[in-house]
């Protein structure tokens, strides 16, 4: 929980969140929830009324201050995407919770907030069609499935292959790294990947989930990233949406280690957008 407040402190001391920057989100409602998820589900993970073997999936308690921090955390999903279509570009300091399912979650995450967001602008006709460009070192695998016959939203997920989930889904692209990849060769993967499905489905709006656990130090990574590796590798994801004239909305996604390295990995993305908006003059 301590990362999203040291995060938000660290961008104010980078200068990386003016006030006149940040926007602060509601709770998601009730109905955008379940434009994804079962109320079953949604209310008995607030009551608290989740099977032992439903909690042990999700890996996290159901206390009173996570419960709200799902639902801001969703609200917030969508608020950066409403910004990312007004401005070109915007950052949530949350979100990326890509293994929730809409009747549970799973490996740490409990509502979709990805999926959330896209289903709602869908619902709300502010795009026909977008985009979920998923970096997390595992899968976005609840992702994949929820839009598995939802021709609107093109998948992308590139992931360590022998990582968790045990049990992949079909995104519409899936790239399945081997252990050990670093810097050089994973860039080549994606350089020519990321563009040129860009160009085929030309988006009206892209979700990318920046997770930082393809860093060589992340305790459940198996990816040999350095931290220059995933500034470069946000920069290439955002100058290639950015060029185009696509709007991008970014979330943090996974990572796992000590909290001050962590909060530095998370804030890459933050100084790639800051840098990418410059360039392209947003």
């Amino acid at each position: 929980m301590a990362k999203f407040r040291l995060l938000h402190q660290l961008l104010h001391d980078q200068g990386l969140a003016r006030p006149e920057q940040l926007h602060t989100p509601l709770p998601a409602p009730r109905r955008w929830l379940e434009l994804v998820h079962e109320r079953t589900y949604h209310q008995a993970f607030a009551r608290n009324e989740l099977t032992a073997a439903d909690q042990r999936r999700i890996g996290l308690p159901a206390t009173l201050p996570l419960v709200r921090r799902t639902w801001l955390a969703v609200g917030g999903t969508v608020l950066t995407a409403r910004l990312a279509l007004s401005h070109g570009v915007a950052c949530h300091l949350a979100g990326g919770t890509h293994h929730a399912f809409p009747d549970h979650g799973s490996g740490f995450c409990i509502f979709n907030d990805c999926a959330v967001a896209a289903r709602v602008l869908l619902a709300e006709g502010a795009v026909q069609r977008l985009m979920v460009i998923d970096l997390d070192v595992h899968q976005g695998d609840a992702t994949a499935a929820i839009f598995a016959d939802e021709p609107r939203v093109f998948t992308v997920s590139a992931h360590c292959a022998s990582n968790f989930p045990l049990r992949k889904q079909h995104s519409d692209v899936d790239l399945a790294l081997a252990d050990g990849l670093e810097d050089v060769d994973y860039l080549r993967a994606i350089g020519d990947l990321i563009p040129d499905l860009l160009d085929q489905q030309r988006p009206q709006l892209v979700l990318y989930n920046a997770g930082v656990d393809p860093h060589r130090d992340d305790r459940l990574g198996r990816l040999c990233l350095s931290s220059d590796g995933l500034l470069n590798r946000d920069r290439l994801v955002l100058d290639a949406c950015l060029r185009r004239g696509i709007p991008v909305a970014t979330v943090i996604g996974g990572g796992y280690d000590a909290l001050e390295p962590l909060v530095k990995r998370h804030s890459l993305v933050f100084r790639a957008a800051a840098e990418q908006a410059r360039l392209h003059g947003i």
